[in-house]
């Protein structure tokens, strides 16, 4: 299926691994030029840039600057901008409770999960409203719809970022922005797998070994595993592509089956 993406230019956030790794490297075989902004940009981010229309930019998009920054060298760059995906994210498990959250853990749970696609969606939308035709894909979480005590703060964070881009589609619609989230359930990343992933810490605070953890996770779900960020991608794909071209202010779970609610 031609989705009608080359030649685009993109912007991803959080593309030295995990989702963003997995989206921009979708992105660039599908002929779409990406701007791939990352903290660090890794190994595999590096040699995805050799191979394709790929540049990585290493910015802390925390920082109050720099989502600009990664926004105004794609404009720079490509000459324009059709696609923005928001994927930056970060969770720690609250194992401790909600009275062990600092303000200062609920400001880091804000700033990198809600305030970081607010501000480079501001810097992008310019951009994207002069293309006339153009998407804000943000991935979001089962956790917005699924409050946990156990991530309070990302919990909380995921659910601003849903009603931020729900209230966003409603203004720019008529515009030519589409925007939509997708809300994963655990994806085989770092964030779950990595030495200091949820996992690896449930475990540390009594909750077995990582990988019982991980198995457990994995159970509640009615596929019993859990989503491959490679099947984020294809989902970003399609809601950047015109073929979803009428679909906009939606948001897209997946989550194998985990929850069950309607």
């Amino acid at each position: 299926m031609d989705l009608h993406l080359s030649g685009k230019a993109a912007v991803v956030t959080g593309a030295g691994k995990g989702i963003g790794l997995a989206v921009t490297r979708a992105l660039a075989a599908e002929g779409v030029s990406v701007l791939a902004a990352s903290r660090t940009v890794t190994e595999d981010l590096a040699g995805l840039s050799r191979s394709s229309d790929v540049l990585p930019l290493q910015v802390d998009l925390t920082a109050v600057d720099g989502p600009a920054r990664a926004v105004d060298e794609a404009v720079s760059h490509f000459g324009g901008l059709d696609l923005l995906v928001n994927n930056v994210g970060a969770v720690r498990p609250r194992p401790d409770g909600f009275l062990s959250v600092t303000d200062v853990d609920w400001e880091q749970a804000l700033a990198v999960n809600f305030l970081t696609a607010v501000r480079t969606t501001r810097a992008a939308l310019p951009h994207l409203l002069e293309r006339g035709s153009a998407a804000v894909v943000t991935i979001s979480s089962v956790n917005a719809a699924l409050p946990d005590p156990a991530v309070i703060d990302y919990s909380a964070a995921k659910a601003a970022l849903a009603n931020f881009c729900k209230s966003l589609s409603k203004e720019v619609a008529a515009r030519g922005v589409r925007v939509n989230t997708i809300s994963p359930g655990p994806v085989e990343t770092a964030l779950w797998l990595g030495t200091e992933g949820v996992a690896a810490t449930v475990a540390k605070s009594g909750g077995g070994s990582a990988e019982e953890v991980v198995r457990r996770a994995a159970a509640e779900s009615a596929t019993g595993r859990f989503t491959r960020p490679e099947e984020v991608a294809d989902l970003v794909l399609w809601l950047a592509g015109d073929r979803a071209g009428n679909v906009t202010g939606a948001d897209f779970r997946i989550d194998g089956g985990l929850i069950t609610t309607l």
